[in-house]
């Protein structure tokens, strides 16, 4: 039966574990812009729920564009055959034509649901609101909800660490920044970089290293907006320049936004940490919501090359250069604001 326990847990590692087990609530929502976990407890569902000799009979996959939600109701609602569980998932729920209007159509039957059936609606997009009627029906229902939103930066290295932990490695930090850079905060590309890796590093490797980042997939550890910023950080003027110059020859691999938003994230951090009351590590991790010590330690290092006033400047010439870049009040090229941006910054 697909039956759901008094106090189930929303955890994707809990929610796949009953699915492998054949145990899941009658109603799981699946909603949210960060795929990965949520492709992860589909794949269990579809996998594993159904006995393979059953799922003809007791299993039905439904696709947003190609159904409707009288389909859904309808395959839902009908019982087992032969067996005492019955499976339905419905994909790419947010391409049903409007959508959400749609799925607040399932109320009445997440209300009532057929207890020998697990219906898994998955909603890959903006997570509904607080004001859907399935929402409201399944919060107080026999349904689970699980919400995978994007990770912001900071919050990846946790995943990453756990990721290769599973693969039997380990991963140094800047390598995470490597990655971050290179493939952004998304947990399935950042993952499938990270199969490459392992890949290429054979059977014998025990640990993800910058020089393997950079020999694999392209990206260098000398030149690359964390470099930049730790310039920066040392007022290291030639340093910043060799790697704003390695930057404009390769400027497809660089593009100069993300360079600008990393140097005003770094200078707004010096801003916050200079203006903060509390100057103590913990409590400017806790507030600049650092990862780790480094990252700390770089703050720190800017503070004492900037004073406040001096890292207020800062924040000001960058939001110029900004200004700049998008055709006010100037027709230089990207790569020329950019090198004139780190000269003002060094004199601020």
């Amino acid at each position: 039966m697909a039956k759901k326990s008094s106090a189930p847990s929303t955890t994707w590692r809990d929610i796949i574990a009953g699915a492998k087990a054949g145990k899941a609530a009658p109603v799981t929502i699946l909603m949210g812009e960060e795929s990965y976990y949520i492709d992860l407890i589909t794949e269990a569902f579809e996998r594993h729920f159904i006995p393979e000799g059953d799922r003809d009979f007791n299993q039905l996959i439904l696709y947003g564009a190609d159904t409707d939600i009288e389909t859904v109701v309808s395959g839902a609602q009908q019982y087992p055959f032969m067996s005492d569980r019955r499976l339905v998932i419905l994909k790419e729920a947010q391409s049903m034509e409007r959508a959400k209007q749609q799925l607040d159509k399932l109320e009445g039957y997440v209300k009532h649901p057929n207890t020998s059936t697990a219906l898994v609606i998955v909603y890959k997009a903006e997570p509904l609101g607080a004001t859907s009627k399935l929402i409201k029906a399944a919060s107080k229902g026999l349904a689970v909800i699980y919400t995978s939103n994007p990770l912001k930066e900071y919050q990846v290295a946790s995943p990453v660490r756990d990721y290769c932990r599973e693969k039997g490695v380990g991963i140094d930090e800047k390598a995470i920044e490597m990655l971050v850079v290179f493939a952004g905060n998304s947990l399935s590309k950042l993952f499938g970089e990270i199969d490459k890796l392992t890949v290429a590093g054979g059977a014998d490797m025990k640990r993800i290293t910058p020089d393997m980042v950079e020999k694999n997939i392209g990206f260098s550890k000398e030149y690359n907006n964390f470099e930049l910023v730790k310039a920066l950080s040392f007022k290291d003027y030639a340093s910043a320049m060799r790697i704003v110059s390695n930057f404009a020859s390769n400027p497809r691999q660089n593009p100069t936004v993300v360079t600008v938003g990393m140097i005003f994230n770094f200078f707004s951090k010096v801003c916050i940490a200079h203006f903060n009351p509390d100057k103590s590590d913990s409590a400017l991790m806790g507030v600049l919501k650092l990862r780790n010590s480094y990252a700390l330690d770089e703050v720190r290092r800017g503070m004492a090359a900037y004073n406040p006033a001096q890292a207020v400047k800062a924040i000001s010439a960058i939001r110029e250069m900004d200004a700049k870049s998008k055709g006010i009040d100037s027709t230089q090229n990207e790569h020329d604001l950019l090198r004139e941006l780190i000269f003002r910054l060094m004199i601020v």
